[in-house]
C-alpha cells in the first residue's frame, strides 16, 4: 500500500488543468444502460471510482475501451440485472445503476452501497422515488431487489432534501417510462444537466434544466449518442485552496469558474488574490501561510458552498488570524479530518455539525503522519501539508485516487514536493 509524502513550505506557482468531473461521469456511464450501441464519452477521468464503475457495467455484459480520456461503452449486450456485493461496497454511487436497469430489463437488484464513511447517506429518496413510478423495493440480505411488470409508470416524485444521485436515478428511469414524470425540489448541481444534456442526446425529453422542477416526457427507447463530461469543479476547487493555503500564483484551467460561485465568493472574502475567465482561475497571494481575512462557511446544497470542499477550506482557515465557523448541513460524520488536523497543531473544536477553527496567524501548521478517511478529507490533509513546516505522511490514499486523477504529477507541476512511496 502507498502513502503520500508531502515536504511542505514551498509556494505554488504555474498551472494546473482540471480532469473531468468525477460525480458527472459516473452518472453519464451508468447511462450507457439505458440504449444498445455505442456510447462516446469524451473527457472521462481515470479515476479508481471510474474503473469501479466499469468493471461493474462488464458484470452486466457491457462492454468497454479506453483511448486516452474518451470511453467507448457498448450497451449492446446488458444481460444481467445484479450488481454485487464484491463491486458495489468501495463506491456508493453504483447505486446509480438501479434507475437504468429498471428501465430497460424492468428489474434490479443492488447490493447496498459502501464508499467514504462520511455519514448514512440513505437511498431512500432513491426507492420512494421509483415507488412512485410504480417499482415494488425490497430490501433483504443487503441488497435492493426492485421491479415492476411492464414498463415504468409517469409519476410525480418530491424530494424532501435535494438528492443528486437520487435525482439523477429518477431522471434515467423517467426517460424511458410511459407518461410524465415530474420531480419536484430537485438537485440542481452542474453534473446533473451534464447527465441531462446526454439523456436529450439519446431521445430523451426533459424539460426545466438547472432548476428545481424537471419534467420528463417518458419515450418508448433510447439511442446511443456522444457526450463531453464538464470539468471537475470539486477538483479545482481543491487546487484553488491549495495556492491559497501554501502561497504563490498559479493558474487553474480547464475549469468552469460558473460552477463555483459560493467558493469563489469564500476566497474573495478571506483576502485571496483571485481573477477569473471563461475557462480558468488564478489565485495569488501575497503572503504564504496567512489568508488575510477570517470567513465562515455553512454547506447547503448547490448553488450554496458545496459540502465536497468543506475540508479543504477548514485547512485553509488553519491558516488564518482568527476564528472562523464552519458549519456542515449536509452529512452528519464529515469532519473526520479534525482529528488528522490537529495532529498538525491546528486548533479545532467540534460541537454537533459545527465546527470552530482558530487560525494559527503567522504560525505554521507542523508535519506529521496522518491518515485519510474519505476521499475529501484526503485533499483537506494534502492542503494542510503543503502549508506545513516539515514533512507530512498521509497514509490509505487509496480514499485521494478515488477521486484526484494525477494529483502528485499535478501538484509537482506546480513546484511542490510530493511523491509516493510504500507504507
Amino acid at each position: 500500500m502507498k502513502k503520500l509524502v508531502i515536504e511542505g513550505g514551498r509556494a505554488l506557482h504555474g498551472e494546473v488543468h482540471i480532469s473531468g468531473a468525477k460525480n458527472a461521469a459516473l452518472p453519464l456511464i451508468a447511462a450507457s444502460l439505458l440504449a444498445p450501441g455505442i456510447h462516446i464519452l469524451h473527457n472521462v477521468p481515470d479515476l479508481r471510482d471510474t474503473r469501479t464503475i466499469l468493471r461493474l457495467l462488464e458484470s452486466l455484459g457491457l462492454s468497454w475501451e479506453r483511448q486516452g480520456s474518451t470511453l467507448k461503452i457498448d450497451g449492446t449486450g446488458l444481460n444481467c440485472s445484479e450488481a454485487s456485493y464484491e463491486l458495489v461496497k468501495t463506491m456508493r454511487a453504483s447505486v446509480l445503476v438501479l434507475g437504468p436497469l429498471l428501465a430497460r430489463l424492468g428489474r434490479a437488484k443492488v447490493s447496498l452501497p459502501g464508499g467514504c464513511a462520511i455519514g448514512a447517506r440513505p437511498i431512500n429518496f432513491h426507492l420512494m422515488g421509483f415507488e412512485h413510478l410504480g417499482v415494488r423495493c425490497d430490501l433483504e440480505h443487503g441488497y435492493v431487489d426492485a421491479r415492476i411488470d411492464g414498463r415504468l409508470q409517469g409519476g410525480t416524485v418530491y424530494f424532501d432534501i435535494p438528492s443528486v444521485t437520487g435525482t439523477e436515478n429518477l431522471l434515467m428511469a423517467a426517460a424511458l417510462a410511459e407518461g410524465t414524470t415530474i420531480i419536484k425540489n430537485a438537485a440542481r448541481e452542474p453534473e446533473i444537466g451534464n447527465l441531462i444534456d446526454m439523456l436529450t442526446g439519446m431521445g430523451a425529453v426533459i424539460e426545466g434544466k438547472h432548476s428545481e422542477r424537471l419534467t420528463v416526457h417518458g419515450v418508448e427507447k433510447l439511442t446511443a449518442s456522444e457526450s463531453t463530461i464538464i470539468p471537475d469543479r470539486i477538483e479545482a476547487g481543491t487546487y484553488a485552496i491549495a495556492v491559497a493555503a501554501a502561497g504563490g500564483d498559479a493558474m487553474i484551467k480547464d475549469c468552469d469558474p460558473g460552477h463555483l460561485p459560493s467558493l469563489l465568493e469564500k476566497l474573495r472574502l478571506a483576502g485571496v488574490g483571485l481573477e477569473t475567465g471563461d475557462d480558468w482561475i488564478r489565485i495569488t497571494t501575497t503572503a504564504r501561510n496567512h489568508v488575510t481575512n477570517v470567513v465562515d462557511v455553512t454547506t447547503m446544497p448547490y448553488p450554496g458552498y458545496p459540502t465536497d470542499l468543506q475540508a479543504q477550506f477548514m485547512a485553509l482557515m488553519t491558516c488564518s488570524d482568527g476564528l472562523s465557523v464552519i458549519h456542515e448541513t449536509i452529512f452528519e460524520n464529515r469532519f473526520m479530518h479534525v482529528p488528522e488536523l490537529q495532529r498538525m497543531g491546528a486548533d479545532i473544536q467540534i460541537d454537533g455539525r459545527v465546527a470552530m477553527v482558530k487560525g494559527l496567524g503567522g504560525n505554521l501548521l507542523t508535519g506529521a503522519q496522518v491518515m485519510a478517511t474519505d476521499l475529501r478529507a484526503s485533499s483537506s490533509l494534502v492542503i494542510a501539508g503543503l502549508a506545513a513546516a516539515g514533512r507530512t505522511d498521509i497514509s490509505r490514499i487509496y480514499h485521494l485516487e478515488r477521486g484526484y486523477e494525477n494529483m502528485v504529477d499535478k501538484l509537482t507541476g506546480l513546484g511542490a514536493t510530493v511523491w509516493k512511496e510504500d507504507e
